[in-house]
């Protein structure tokens, strides 16, 4: 170090501090956080091995189905594999590979509707572009490109849940989302022909960039989001709590950066498509005639909910939306509970309530999922670690083991219940 010139300068000099006396102890506290680190990144990057295989095991279940129908209508079985491709691009997956194949349409028909190959004018442009892309340089087709893109997007999307969670709270709880996240039975999403993954990534790296205050490179990455789907504009409100709260402590207007070039995204596809097709507001007719979108303001969900409730087992679609609820209201007070950052909860509020306003189609688990943050609130208000600290306290001990017991009976049924929704998906029982 060197002295300042008034410093007077000893006439011994002291021999300079030892390895273990000034560096050990930083060095050893490092050392643990990335051993604790990597630790969390083999929980969930294990967590989401399994539960891609668990997504196979559903598809599987599909697959035998169609080779039983074959046999019994006198027709050649189809292959496994083809079974299995055809169900994880089914629903929206046919859709986004219309798009990667033919483009966009020149013009959309007059009263379209759901059968007529124009109502792909419906699907943000994004995902099919990367698709095209991957296409280009590996081989075996756009089926297996836009498959293999979303199995590369799904583990970056659960490394992301993971470095959020560690900007708020610490290692282990950024294990614990990772694997939560990873498990959700709307995880299935990650491995089908969607989008879902791509716009989690985009908005995942736009909520980083926030935290560390890079205000352009939020914008862009907020951009990209609101560009792959149209929920992906919930990531507009994080960007403007976030410059909200950054004008405010601390006069930042640079900030104001990220909300401005957030929307450019959707609007640029707006554009897009109504010069491609003729006409304007092209996008918003395709949704209210082929998809029959409207608005309920929750109560399509209200009324879903008093079905499941006054007949259980007739229709799978009343239960999945009650369990969506009830679990998404627990996430949501967990989250408000542990204190996370304003601009994830914008960001999720606005996922929610994007949701649960539509006429047709309501709160799904592949909806909840994009609310990512919520599950990072999960994980770190999960007891866990606080009781803890209490180890000689017998209650407090009890409380531990339970908190652990329902840890693991939660990553059970969710793993179940990710086989489960795959199938029923996929054999067309219920929209995804």
């Amino acid at each position: 170090m060197t002295l300042p010139k008034s410093a007077s300068v000893p006439t011994q000099e002291l021999p300079p501090p030892t390895e273990s006396a000034a560096v050990s102890p930083t060095r050893s506290a490092s050392e643990r956080k990335q051993t604790a680190w990597r630790r969390a990144l083999v929980i969930g990057m294990s967590a989401y091995a399994l539960s891609r295989l668990l997504v196979l095991v559903g598809t599987a279940v599909r697959a035998a189905q169609r080779a039983v129908d074959a046999r019994l209508a006198g027709i050649p079985e189809p292959s496994t594999s083809l079974s299995i491709t055809d169900a994880l691009t089914s629903w929206d997956g046919l859709w986004y590979l219309a798009i990667v194949r033919d483009g966009y349409p020149d013009q959309i028909p007059a009263d379209i509707n759901f059968d007529q190959i124009e109502a792909r004018a419906a699907f943000f442009p994004l995902f099919p572009g990367a698709v095209r892309a991957v296409d280009s340089v590996l081989p075996g087709g756009d089926t297996i490109a836009a498959l293999a893109l979303n199995g590369v997007l799904g583990a970056l999307a659960v490394l992301l849940v993971g470095l959020l969670a560690r900007e708020v709270a610490d290692e282990r709880v950024a294990g614990r989302a990772m694997a939560l996240f990873s498990i959700f039975p709307g995880s299935f999403v990650l491995s089908f022909a969607y989008a879902e993954a791509l716009m989690i990534v985009f908005a995942g790296a736009c909520l980083l960039f926030l935290r560390d205050e890079r205000w352009v490179l939020a914008g862009f990455a907020a951009m990209l989001t609101t560009a792959t789907r149209p929920n992906g504009i919930a990531i507009i409100a994080a960007c403007a709590v976030a410059a909200f709260l950054a004008i405010r402590r601390n006069r930042d207007w640079s900030s104001l950066a990220a909300p401005l070039l957030a929307p450019l995204g959707f609007i640029g596809f707006m554009l897009y498509l109504d010069n491609e097709v003729g006409e304007r507001r092209a996008w918003s007719r395709v949704q209210r005639e082929a998809w029959d979108e409207g608005l309920s303001f929750g109560w399509t969900a209200i009324e879903l909910t008093f079905e499941f409730f006054t007949g259980p087992f007739e229709s799978p679609t009343g239960a999945l939306t009650f369990a969506c609820l009830a679990a998404t209201a627990f996430m949501a007070w967990a989250s408000v509970r542990v204190g996370l950052p304003w601009e994830w909860l914008a960001y999720s509020a606005v996922i929610i309530a994007m949701v649960l306003l539509p006429d047709t189609v309501t709160i799904r688990p592949r909806f909840v999922l994009a609310a990512f943050p919520l599950f990072i609130g999960v994980a770190a208000w999960w007891p866990e670690k606080r009781v803890e600290r209490c180890s000689g306290d017998d209650e407090a001990q009890t409380r531990s083991e339970n908190a652990r017991y329902a840890w693991d009976a939660i990553v059970l049924l969710s793993g179940a219940g990710l086989v489960g929704l795959t199938g029923l998906y996929i054999s067309l029982g219920a929209i995804p």
